[in-house]
């Protein structure tokens, strides 16, 4: 699966992104689809995931309430609608996807493929 994401920038504190991720070269309702993201000199977090069918989603305690992580198998994309941002979520964004049969949705070795990442900035 090759993973292209997008959609980040430069935004207030307050402000909202959303982000895509692309999916091509493999069937993509195999996969379940995350968002990670690392700050400099941070440790990579996990930030949301979704199931293959898009039917449960998981959220990382601090996002819980202000993001949303969304998925159109027609277009082989996922999204991360991320509301009241901080200067704190300035982060490389990464979108993965893992097998179905890989569980821990909140575990980056889970996750086969990545995304080259999209940078956010949040201003303050």
């Amino acid at each position: 699966v090759q993973l292209q994401a997008s959609g980040g920038g430069l935004v207030q504190a307050g402000g909202s992104l959303r982000l895509s991720c692309a999916a091509s070269g493999r069937i993509f309702s195999n996969y379940d689809m995350g968002w990670f993201r690392q700050a400099p000199g941070k440790e990579r977090e996990f930030v949301a995931a979704i199931n293959w069918s898009g039917d449960n989603t998981y959220y990382a305690d601090s996002m819980k309430g202000r993001f949303t992580i969304s998925r159109n198998n027609a277009k082989n994309t996922v999204y991360l609608q991320m509301i009241s941002l901080k200067p704190e979520d300035a982060a490389n964004y990464y979108c993965a996807a893992k097998p179905r049969y890989k569980g821990r949705y909140d575990s980056d070795d889970r996750y086969d493929y990545w995304g080259q990442g999209t940078l956010v900035t949040v201003s303050s």
